[in-house]
């Protein structure tokens, strides 16, 4: 029994303990408050933006092709005969001046032929001074013995025979003057400066009249054939002259940027359309302006020839717009459309564009100046949506101010 009583007295602080836990944690859980409710906001959609502004542009029409000498022809000997000389730099990617000697032929038989020429010269020139003589000896002797009557026949005054001495004498200078032109043709040069494109002779070749032998291209000029959409046209000058107004002056062609990457570096020229070749692409319906460029193996400030082949980007400076706002091209949407920021709205703006580009469109119409204009993909938008954007109100408020 007393076992049982000690055993008792230990239990019961331990179920007292409990029972007190017990009733706190009701009495917490009857007392609690529920959470309040908080309503959860929807943000509007977060969108780039960007701050256009009206502006003058000058239009660069923008193109790529490859250089090509504007002046290229093949060097094709006059006479037939061996070569006995060749410049020094008669090889491929050598450099020549106008008139100077790049092969000379064998001349020994084409001066051989200007001696009898000469000669034949002189021997007719001999008779017709005899004939002329003998011609006025007989019309003395006629007047003398006839005074007062006329020969009845051409041959008494030697007529005919002094015509046949003139020909005689212009047909032997014509063949001395034939001979000299041989003769000068063994000597082969070009009427420009210019380069060797390629050449397929050497001293002692034996060359015959009309045998291809090297092509040259000159070096005054080069050219660039831009192929350009029609559209492009309306946007610089081209100089043309039709049959109608073939007494009004040439319009001057507008410059242009020509640039090129070489041996690791980007280089430029100055060039200047030329005009545009005679017939549109039939296939792709593409324009072919021709751009020149002057000097174009001039060296300064390190840079490299314009070599034909070389491939390069063109800049045809145009126009100018007056008013125009560039807007990304990737801000404008079906089209014509470009979507504006007002009020913390998006609006669908229409608008009127006069030129695209690669980067840009150019609107004339349907913008005021310093829009705020979204420049983010979004797949749903309605017109009137809220929106947020990165220029809060007091930024664009500062940009209307500073203008």
């Amino acid at each position: 029994m007393t076992k049982l009583t000690d055993k008792a007295k230990r239990i019961l602080p331990i179920l007292a303990i409990l029972a007190i836990g017990i009733v706190v944690l009701t009495m917490l859980i009857l007392l609690r408050k529920p959470p309040a409710k908080k309503r959860q906001e929807i943000l509007s959609p977060l969108l780039n933006s960007l701050i256009v502004h009206k502006q003058d542009m000058e239009m660069v029409i923008r193109g790529y092709g490859t250089v090509e000498p504007k002046v290229e022809v093949q060097v094709v000997p006059q006479v037939s005969g061996r070569v006995v000389n060749c410049h020094k730099d008669f090889v491929n990617g050598g450099f020549f001046k106008a008139g100077q000697a790049l092969i000379t032929i064998d001349q020994r038989d084409y001066k051989l032929a200007v001696q009898n020429a000469e000669a034949a010269v002189a021997t007719s020139r001999v008779y017709l001074d005899r004939e002329l003589a003998e011609a006025k000896v007989a019309r003395q002797e006629w007047q003398q013995l006839n005074p007062n009557n006329k020969p009845t026949s051409p041959l008494v005054f030697h007529e005919p025979q002094i015509a046949e001495a003139k020909a005689r004498l212009k047909a032997s200078q014509a063949q001395l003057a034939t001979a000299k032109l041989n003769l000068e043709r063994t000597v082969i040069s070009m009427p420009f400066d210019g380069r060797i494109a390629s050449e397929s002779l050497d001293v002692g070749q034996y060359l015959m009249a009309g045998q291809s032998v090297a092509t040259v291209y000159g070096t005054d000029v080069a050219e660039i054939v831009v192929p350009l959409e029609d559209r492009d046209m309306a946007w610089f000058d081209v100089p043309a002259r039709f049959s109608d107004s073939a007494n009004s002056p040439l319009v001057s062609g507008a410059e242009a940027l020509v640039t090129a990457d070489f041996a690791g570096a980007r280089h430029t020229w100055a060039g200047r359309v030329a005009r545009t070749e005679g017939r549109i692409d039939s296939t792709s319906r593409m324009v072919n302006v021709v751009v020149e460029v002057v000097n174009p193996f001039e060296l300064s400030n390190h840079r490299p020839p314009l070599v034909p082949g070389m491939f390069v980007e063109i800049e045809i400076k145009g126009k100018t717009l007056e008013g125009v706002t560039p807007v990304p091209r990737y801000a404008v949407h079906n089209g014509d459309e470009v979507w504006v920021c007002r009020d913390g709205r998006l609006r669908i703006q229409k608008v009127n564009i006069a030129r695209q580009d690669k980067n840009y469109a150019y609107i004339t119409d349907g913008l005021e100046d310093r829009s705020v204009i979204i420049i983010s993909s979004f797949d749903a938008v309605t017109d009137g949506m809220k929106i947020r954007t990165h220029l809060t109100d007091a930024e664009v408020q500062k940009e209307f101010d500073s203008k």
